[in-house]
């Protein structure tokens, strides 16, 4: 009984330490300088087709970058089991609502996760010679995605919509995302088959 105290109590210290890590990760992001590519990753849809507020704050993040710089965006989420659509393709339709022409805008349907998203964006930009892509992703996901596309051999900067809810949906966020830090750590280092 005691090591199993002395093992939970391990975990929850590194695990508070991890969030720690993420804290200041998405606070230290590089300032942007140079990019030809955006790439906006995915959240979920609400069943009525639409943007949740996540998925709406990074798009509005998106855009207000692409105002500055006319580049191609790629748009990346597929669509999940409660979801009425692929997120991508009610992710360009937002855009293009917003005024970005849907030419500028590739889609990538059929990425499940951040590392997809990241090997399925930067496939669909070979073709458009783009060396430097900017993220934009949450901000508490910003640094794990990040760290994605340089295990790709991808230039990347990021830029994180912030979260703008209260406590509740920080703590939410970031517990969540300490956990998929743990299991890009086991993939990476252990080489553990985790999907």
């Amino acid at each position: 009984m005691m090591w199993l105290l002395i093992a939970v109590l391990v975990f929850l210290i590194f695990y508070t330490g991890v969030i720690a890590m993420i804290v200041y990760k998405e606070s230290h992001v590089p300032q942007v300088t140079d990019y030809d590519a955006i790439v906006v990753l995915g959240a979920q849809v609400l069943p009525d087709g639409t943007p949740s507020i996540q998925l709406a704050w990074r798009l509005d993040k998106a855009y207000e970058i692409w105002l500055e710089r006319d580049v191609p965006v790629v748009v990346c989420g597929a669509q999940g089991d409660d979801e009425p659509a692929p997120e991508a393709l009610v992710m360009r339709d937002y855009l293009t609502a917003k005024g970005i022409p849907e030419e500028r805008i590739l889609t990538d349907p059929d990425s499940y996760n951040t590392r997809q998203n990241i090997v399925n964006a930067a496939a669909l930009l070979k073709d458009y010679g783009a060396k430097k892509v900017l993220i934009v992703t949450s901000d508490y996901h910003l640094p794990r995605a990040m760290a994605l596309a340089e295990d790709e051999g991808i230039t990347a900067t990021g830029v994180g919509s912030p979260t703008k809810e209260g406590l509740r949906y920080w703590a939410k966020n970031h517990l969540r995302e300490a956990l998929s830090w743990m299991k890009y750590w086991a993939q990476k280092y252990l080489h553990l088959p985790l999907e």
